[in-house]
């Protein structure tokens, strides 16, 4: 196992067991250097839950609940569980079961009512939630903010992140805004897939070299991910699990061990409240 002599955190990754690689992605991860993960819930939809209420989505997280604790046993550090409802679940609502947007908005709030109480009782880090990054109705633009904004007020009552999915965008000062309005902090808000630089919440750079390198020149708090989405069927979909601690590597020979610094210990701490290095001695 490569030990790279810095924590290493993949700040957003799925994994699926029943489907994919599950923890053999989790031992590559770990082999090149790996030791934390922040694993997401995959699209509800992707584990054949087809939800009518709030609580049928506790299969979902149920089911990454017992995954992370896999990868929480392989790794020197340690893996924690992201819950949410997928922003594109709405399409999935309106456009093939036939629901109004705004009854599309109450199951998917009642999605995140449900994954709130995991982070309630300490068994969840963070929510997940956004708004669709391709083109809708204007009536489906504006039930996906609102189910947004549930997410961030729910994050604010948690004193939890939020993570989100969004459109691409290197502005997401309003959402700050709605963030802020609520009470959570603006950096407590992760815009996963993001590019290098972003105005209002806290980055989670896609860990390809041109991305990372414009992070570390902006000398702001990012986080490193991969969205790496464990789906036999799309094995060379986004980002693998080796790529953090490969571009980790990289980012220490080139000299840049500031912007190590900042992905892998500072930004988690101020964003998620954990220690990445204090958690590599348990």
């Amino acid at each position: 196992m490569e030990d790279l002599g810095t924590p290493v955190l993949d700040n957003h990754l799925h994994l699926d067991p029943a489907h994919g690689r599950g923890v053999d992605a989790v031992r590559d991860f770990r082999r090149l250097g790996g030791t934390h993960l922040l694993v997401v819930n995959k699209p509800s939809w992707l584990l054949g839950v087809d939800a009518e209420r709030g609580d049928d989505f506790r299969a979902v997280f149920d089911e990454t609940l017992s995954a992370v604790a896999d990868a929480d046993a392989e790794l020197p550090g340690r893996a924690w569980p992201v819950l949410g409802v997928h922003p594109g679940l709405v399409t999935r609502l309106t456009d093939d079961k036939g629901f109004s947007p705004g009854d599309a908005r109450d199951l998917m709030q009642a999605g995140l009512d449900a994954a709130a109480e995991y982070v309630r009782e300490g068994e969840a880090l963070a929510l997940k939630s956004g708004r669709p990054h391709y083109e809708v109705s204007d009536a489906v633009w504006d039930a996906s903010n609102d189910v947004l904004k549930h997410a961030l007020s729910l994050g604010a009552d948690l004193d939890c992140p939020v993570q989100l999915h969004t459109e691409a965008t290197d502005d997401l000062t309003e959402i700050a805004e709605w963030a802020e309005e609520r009470g959570l902090p603006a950096e407590k808000v992760v815009k996963h897939y993001a590019g290098g630089t972003l105005a209002g919440p806290t980055p989670s750079v896609m860990s390809e070299k041109d991305r990372l390198q414009r992070a570390a020149a902006e000398g702001a708090p990012f986080l490193m991910e991969t969205d790496f989405v464990d789906d036999p069927d799309r094995p060379g979909a986004v980002l693998g699990p080796k790529t953090v601690p490969r571009r980790v590597r990289w980012l220490l020979e080139e000299g840049l061990d500031d912007a190590v610094e900042n992905a892998h210990v500072e930004t988690p701490r101020r964003v998620y409240g954990v220690d990445t290095r204090d958690t590599l001695s348990r």
